[in-house]
């Protein structure tokens, strides 16, 4: 990265320079300008440096999307922490094994919730983890810090290079142990800028985060960070529902919006009975996961803003369609990639280029695509060729010069935007009474783009699903990750070659399931 590239941070503060009266976030009846947003999260930083957090030290943030999530993420790169962006929704077992790797100092977390004691589960995890000192709530703290308590006279502005980590992100993997990305200050503040750019992003757009913020998608793509380095409005959301975020479209005049295809349906088929005015909307991304030329038909007509497709990872190259390209693109295809500098390859089995056209794994390597995953060494060496290559185990081939998704080589169950590691899932189910084997083979789905269907042999027959999930959720697998459907079997079909024939499986799932 150009040594003189601007960083993360600086492209966030320059914009607060400039659009200081504008209006930088809202979030139900909170609005706050540029010059209030940084001006608490200035406060902000300045507290969490007296407390000790200091330049390089990890700090989980497991927020969900509202006003602090922003202000901590800002103070965070002010102080130079490096925030490990967790999902909400991610548990005891995720978050655990997050903590090990990354041997954060400190953790953010919401309140309690109706779905889970935040602080209970981080005080548990701090009890764990011998780094973590400090347990930060946005709510009733108990023996924890309340963040409203957090307060200090902002530290001078950082002096951040553009190969500095300005952040972690988080990663599926085929061996259920979770990845952290380590996203630079130059390479992400290269990300969210180009990504504006490419969808019309500007300081009079507003953007609408219904998905998780923690995402990738939400967070840079342009998302809301795209957003705020261009002087735009973020409008946040905790609920996706139609009933909620619609209103909230026409209320705020939102002109981008980002969705998952299973998402994109609902607020389809939500048209028929929801009326409210989506008028302004201007850009309607839909990614995550491939979007079915069906559904891409209908996103237009029935929402009204120009359908953009990304195609993406965490882990750095983002496709995705132009504005402007021809209709017959931007519904079956996933578009080109971003950077003229990205370098995309095809490959076959054996790592050999295909012919253009031909389906392969996705191999890529570029100025925002990372070089290695975060403490990962033996991982890393699988997934990156000695040229610097990131193999995806995206399945794709070209279509003049874009990328048509067509699956995957990895062991993932691709639902609703989220990728599953099927390894994870298989153990949990394994080390339950009365199970003696497991396979979870993914398997289409019109709602969720692919469901998890957990095929199982063992003493306890056609034990209730129920049951199951009860258990699964005892051992502290995210909701997320537990099967969709259970079947029952009482031996594997197999190949010629002795292994589970899982493409046998797949319309066993889809048979009983009618």
């Amino acid at each position: 990265m150009d040594a003189h590239a601007p960083t993360l941070f600086a492209c966030l503060h320059e914009a607060a320079r400039r659009h200081g009266g504008r209006t930088a976030l809202v979030c139900e009846e909170t609005r706050l300008d540029y010059a209030t947003l940084f001006a608490r999260a200035g406060r902000l930083a300045g507290g969490l440096r007296e407390r000790g957090i200091a330049r390089g030290d990890r700090v989980l943030v497991q927020m969900p999307n509202g006003v602090a999530f922003v202000e901590i993420l800002l103070a965070c790169l002010w102080i130079e922490a490096v925030p490990v962006l967790v999902m909400p929704n991610q548990r005891t077992r995720d978050v655990e094994a997050l903590c090990r790797i990354a041997e954060p100092v400190a953790c953010f977390v919401p309140g309690r919730t109706p779905s889970l004691d935040y602080p209970d589960l981080a005080a548990r995890t701090r009890d764990a983890q011998p780094s973590l000192r400090h347990v930060i709530v946005d709510g009733e703290a108990g023996t924890s810090i309340a963040l409203r308590d957090i307060d200090g006279a902002p530290p001078e502005p950082p002096s951040c290079a553009p190969d500095d980590v300005a952040l972690l992100l988080i990663s599926g993997g085929t061996t259920g142990i979770p990845k952290l990305i380590p996203r630079t200050h130059g390479d992400y503040a290269y990300n969210i800028q180009a990504m504006a750019a490419a969808s019309g992003l500007a300081a009079d757009s507003v953007y609408l985060a219904v998905i998780p913020v923690a995402h990738n998608f939400a967070l840079g793509c342009p998302g809301i960070l795209g957003t705020l380095a261009q002087g735009g409005t973020v409008v946040l959301s905790e609920s996706a529902g139609c009933d909620e975020a619609m209103p909230v479209i026409a209320r705020e005049g939102v002109t981008h919006v980002a969705l998952v295809p299973p998402l994109a349906k609902m607020w389809v088929d939500a048209r028929d009975c929801e009326d409210s005015d989506l008028s302004s909307l201007r850009v309607v991304q839909v990614g995550g996961s491939r979007l079915a030329p069906d559904l891409a038909g209908q996103i237009e007509p029935r929402l009204g803003g120009r359908l953009q497709q990304v195609f993406g990872m965490a882990e750095g190259l983002l496709c995705l369609t132009r504005l402007d390209d021809d209709p017959d693109t931007i519904l079956g295809t996933q578009g080109r990639p971003l950077s003229p500098d990205d370098v995309v390859r095809v490959v076959d089995a054996d790592g050999r280029d295909v012919a253009r056209g031909e389906r392969g794994e996705l191999w890529t390597r570029g100025p925002y695509t990372i070089r290695g995953y975060f403490r990962a060494e033996e991982h890393n060496r699988q997934a990156f060729t000695p040229d610097g290559f990131y193999r995806t185990g995206d399945l794709v081939r070209w279509h003049g010069d874009n990328l048509v998704v067509d699956g995957r080589v990895k062991e993932q169950v691709h639902r609703g935007g989220e990728k599953l590691s099927v390894v994870e899932i298989e153990d949990a189910l394994r080390s339950l009474d009365g199970i003696d084997a497991a396979k979870v083979v993914a398997v289409p789905d019109d709602v969720l783009g692919e469901r998890a269907c957990a095929f199982l042999i063992g003493a306890s027959g056609n034990l209730d699903e129920v049951v199951l999930r009860s258990r699964l959720a005892a051992l502290g697998l995210s909701r997320e990750k537990i099967p969709d459907q259970f079947e029952w079997l009482s031996s594997w079909p197999l190949t010629a070659v002795g292994k589970i024939d899982t493409q046998q499986l797949v319309p066993v799932a889809q048979k009983r399931d009618r």
